[in-house]
């Protein structure tokens, strides 16, 4: 009787996994999928470039804008003109700031600079860049040396900033240091150490204050402010997460886990649609082998559930994903040459 039972129980378990599996096989097949494979490289200019790690347009609508592994920030101006500088860091020479076999950029960032996220003040016309080695800069309408407006904050110093954007009403800069033990060269320790020590800021461009909103967390990455302007969306890299702080209303100043990931986001922008693209720059559970896709993103909705998915080859690992009202979805990546352009069909 016990083993009769013993058995009957196993064949119960077994059926409740199997059926289990299924029902999660069908949830993730609801999840709308896209193949972004097929893209259009807006190439950098010969040499050593690479990284662009953010993609931001201006009020006009003109760009991309992304910055790139010298320290600048390139405008994209079309097919025929392609890049040129927009921005540098203050003390930026072309002479020392480009990489080389002899010079590499392990050498040449922590002095030039890394440009990460970006993002117009559409009213005014600057730009904000949350530059990893400088701190928060600003560059008026026209580009030229930028201003370091940030380098440290309650006697901290800002060792790497990463993610920010603009409150394109009030013009409120958000923006994140995500270690105040790493640069961003020793990225990889802040993932394995676990390192908790990241920050959520706001800088106010009226009174030049600088405010910490949330301290101790754990690697916090992009940042973006949602479409009703009553919170921030914040990327956690590390425990692959979306973290939502409450800046308006009763909950404000209080934060909330917003979102489980499949992945390692980094970057987090507004799609057209009341939710936001969160690039993947890596799966959680990513095998080294089989099949050449992998995730490059998925949108998630103002509720923080998965609603679509963006896969592509696993050569590609975006840090942005920018969704433009043309259809077309622009890439950044810290470790490519260009920035990819893809026409969703």
């Amino acid at each position: 009787m016990g083993c009769s039972m013993s058995r009957l129980t196993k064949a119960t378990v077994s059926l409740v996994i199997l059926a289990l599996l299924i029902m999660s096989g069908a949830a993730a097949a609801a999840v709308a999928s896209f193949d972004a494979t097929r893209s259009q490289h807006l190439q950098l200019p010969r040499g050593l470039l690479r990284g662009p790690e953010s993609v931001a347009f201006d009020g006009e609508g003109h760009g991309p804008y992304s910055g790139v592994s010298d320290g600048r920030v390139l405008k994209w101006n079309g097919d025929k003109l392609g890049w040129t500088t927009y921005t540098y860091s203050p003390g930026y020479s072309s002479k020392m700031c480009t990489a080389s076999k002899l010079r590499p950029e392990t050498l040449t960032e922590s002095r030039c600079g890394q440009p990460l996220g970006l993002q117009f003040h559409h009213q005014s016309g600057n730009l904000y860049i949350a530059d990893a080695y400088k701190g928060l800069m600003r560059v008026g309408p026209g580009g030229g040396e930028a201003t370091v407006l940030v380098n440290k904050v309650d006697g901290a110093p800002l060792r790497f900033t990463n993610g920010v954007d603009v409150d394109q009403i009030t013009g409120q800069v958000y923006f994140t240091d995500s270690s105040m033990n790493y640069r961003r060269s020793q990225h990889e320790m802040v993932t394995r150490t676990g390192d908790s020590t990241g920050r959520l800021m706001r800088y106010d461009p009226r009174t030049h204050n600088v405010t910490t909103l949330q301290a101790g967390l754990t690697y916090p990455n992009g940042v973006a402010i949602s479409p009703d302007r009553s919170h921030l969306v914040v990327a956690s890299t590390g425990p692959c997460k979306l973290l939502r702080y409450w800046i308006k209303g009763s909950n404000a100043g209080m934060s909330e886990p917003f979102a489980d990931l499949p992945g390692y986001p980094d970057n987090v922008r507004q799609d057209r649609r009341g939710g936001y693209w969160v690039a993947l720059h890596r799966e959680k559970n990513e095998l080294p082998f089989g099949i050449d896709s992998h995730l490059l993103a998925v949108r998630i909705g103002p509720n923080g559930k998965v609603l679509e998915e963006m896969r592509g080859p696993k050569s590609v690992r975006p840090t942005e994903i920018m969704e433009r009202d043309n259809g077309k979805y622009y890439m950044g990546s810290v470790e490519l040459p260009y920035v990819g352009a893809v026409t969703r069909k």
